[in-house]
Formats: structure tokens, sequence, C-alpha cells
């Protein structure tokens, strides 16, 4: 059982604000739209409930946390509402499965909504929420946590969906076979979902999670509406923030988008201006942006970060809001070395998505311009 003290801090709606910001940023596209899940995180806290965030390092070796975050299609999270309560029923039906008591609830994904459905299911339970992730973005796919590619086995897992539903995945011959079948569920529960995997230790999380994600996305969220106040570029502040570099500004000509076997697939081709007047830019879609390409020539890969986001305000365009005719600045950020190994990239690089003739090569680092 954790105490109360270890460093906690607790979330108010000036941070959900800048939360929201950052977490956008951070989806690279996906993990749902963050807007929503604010207004979400922002009524309960305004019912009464208390959101703290627990550090990372503050985690006894020996507590039980459970990594969360919702599973489906970005468009579907978008439009259809939630119930409210799938997160607490996925972490009930767990510690029911187990017979346990959760200690800690960890985010699956920091980026888009995700970041945010670990925040109410932990407030109803009265459970802190880690500064950590597994991704330090966002991924399609379960498999793509750090959590699972340095050994955690994700079932006994929980899915829950607005109906009511609950469904337990007992056993998973693998990693993978767990997201198959768990997609396969979701489809057939409307397209989204949330769910809960089953408890890692605190010595394990300590090892192998992405730190410091709330933290950092806060951060950067702060950094943008700090730019915005005080009229500078928050495509800049947000390149200084995280090491990144803007690698294309144009306009949006042509969107292809469509839902097949619980993703969002597509690719946005985009007209250059400005310096980069004559180019095209195609980036590759499934949930999140996962290959930028400039005249047909690869220049930033998964696992490392591409980010679309509006040219003059600096907010993020995710999958699903991306519109013809939108003025856009391409971002690429650097990932955390915890994606870089190569037990990594087999699930998070290139391979990992079916493009067995791309090689991940590390993007180079600056304010704008140049190739990786």
């Amino acid at each position: 059982m954790l105490d109360g003290g270890q460093g906690r801090w607790r979330l108010d709606e000036e941070m959900v604000e800048a939360l929201e910001i950052g977490s956008g940023i951070l989806g690279t596209g996906g993990g749902g739209n963050p807007y929503i899940g604010k207004l979400r995180v922002r009524q309960a806290l305004r019912e009464g409930h208390v959101m703290e965030i627990l550090p990372l390092q503050s985690v006894p070796d020996d507590a039980r946390v459970v990594a969360m975050g919702g599973i489906g299609a970005p468009l579907v999270s978008h439009e259809r509402i939630k119930e409210g309560r799938e997160g607490l029923r996925c972490v009930r039906a767990l510690e029911e499965r187990l017979g346990i008591k959760v200690d800690a609830i960890a985010c699956e994904e920091i980026g888009g909504q995700n970041s945010m459905e670990p925040l109410i299911a932990a407030a109803m339970a009265g459970l802190p929420v880690v500064d950590c992730d597994g991704m330090g973005r966002a991924f399609p796919e379960m498999q793509m946590t750090s959590y699972a590619i340095y050994g955690h086995r994700s079932t006994p897992s929980v899915m829950c969906d607005p109906h009511g539903n609950v469904v337990i995945f007992d056993h998973a011959i693998s990693e993978l076979w767990h997201e198959r079948m768990a997609r396969a569920c979701v489809v057939a529960q409307g397209g989204a979902s949330t769910l809960a995997s089953a408890p890692m230790s605190g010595e394990f999380i300590k090892r192998f999670a992405i730190p410091h994600s709330y933290s950092k996305a806060i951060s950067l969220g702060n950094a943008v509406l700090e730019a915005r106040r005080a009229h500078h570029d928050p495509v800049e502040a947000i390149c200084e923030s995280e090491d990144g570099r803007v690698v294309f500004r144009g306009k949006i000509t042509d969107l292809k988008r469509h839902l097949a076997g619980g993703f969002v697939r597509g690719e946005a081709i985009i007209k250059g201006f400005d310096a980069y007047d004559g180019d095209e830019a195609s980036v590759h879609i499934q949930n999140e942006f996962l290959i930028f390409s400039r005249n047909g020539e690869v220049e930033v890969i998964v696992p490392d970060l591409i980010v679309i986001l509006d040219a003059d305000s600096g907010e993020a365009i995710s999958t699903e809001m991306l519109r013809y005719g939108q003025r856009v600045a391409v971002l690429a950020i650097p990932c955390h070395p915890l994606l870089r190994s190569p037990e990594a990239l087999e699930v998070v690089g290139p391979k990992g998505f079916g493009f067995d003739d791309l090689v991940f090569q590390p993007m180079s680092t600056g304010s704008e311009g140049g190739a990786a």
C-alpha cells in the first residue's frame, strides 16, 4: 500500500489545459482527441475527484501498478461519447480476477486522450497515476509499449466498453496475440474501448517505463501557451522544448483516410510553401503519423515522432482532424532511447509496421531544414 507522501503532486485545471496541448503534440496524430479527454478530466475535477501524480522513482518496488489506456480508432473515440466509468470497471474487474488490490495506475501512452483516461479511472478508484508511460508518444498497437518490449506479460487483462460489457483476456501466448484478440473485440464493441493490463511491479516499471511523461507533456503545453502570450512562434517553442526540428511547411492538398481492422489508415499529401515551395511531402498514417517523405525520399520514420501542427497557432492536428486545405508545419522529435534499442526497433521500428525495406535512422536535430 502506498502512503500519501512520496512527492506526489495534484493536477489542477490549469495543468489540464497544458496537458491537452502537450499530449496532443506527443500523440503524433493518435491516442484519441485530447480535447474530449480534457473535458472529461475537468468535469471529474469539478465533481470533487482528486488527481494525484506520483513520481516514478517514488514507486515502491513491491507496488502493483496497472497500465491503462483506450484501444480502438481515434475517429470513433472522437465521435462517440464515453460512458465515463469504463476505466474504473477495468480496475475493479482486474482486482477481482486476480484477488489483489491495485496500488497505482500507469499510462499506456501519453499521447492524446490516452493521457487523460488513467487520470479519470485513478481518481475514481482513489489511486495515484505514476509520472511515466509506456511509449513517450502514441503507437497504434498494444504490444508497442516499453512495458511489453522489455518483458511484461499483459494478460490477464480487462476491456470495458461504454455499454457496460466487461471482457477478460485470461491468457495470450504472446503480446502480439493479445493485440490481435483485443483488436477483434474492440471492433465488435463499436471501435473504441478501455483496457487495463496485468499489474507490473514497482521495480519493473522504474526500469522500463518512459519517465516523467506527465511532467513533460505539461511543460511542453506551457511552453506553447507562453509563446502565444508573448507573440512568439509556438512551433519554434516546441522545437526548443523537445530538441525537435521543422521538416516541412505546406498546405494539405490530398488526404486518403479510411477505417480498417480497428485502425485509421491513410496518407496525407502536403504541397510546400515558403522555404519548401516546389516540394511535396507525404505522411503515412496508421492511427499515428509513421513515415514522413519529401519528394519521394523518406526523411523521418517511426519510432521518432512526426507531428503535424497548425502552421500559425502551433496546435497539434490529430489524424481524424486533418482536412484538405489546412496550412501545416511538420515537426520531427526524437524518441526516448528505450525505443531505439534493437529489441524495441523490432516492435516499434519500420519492421513492426510492415515496412521491411526501410531501416530506421535516428533523426537529425536542429530548428528547421535538413535531411535526417
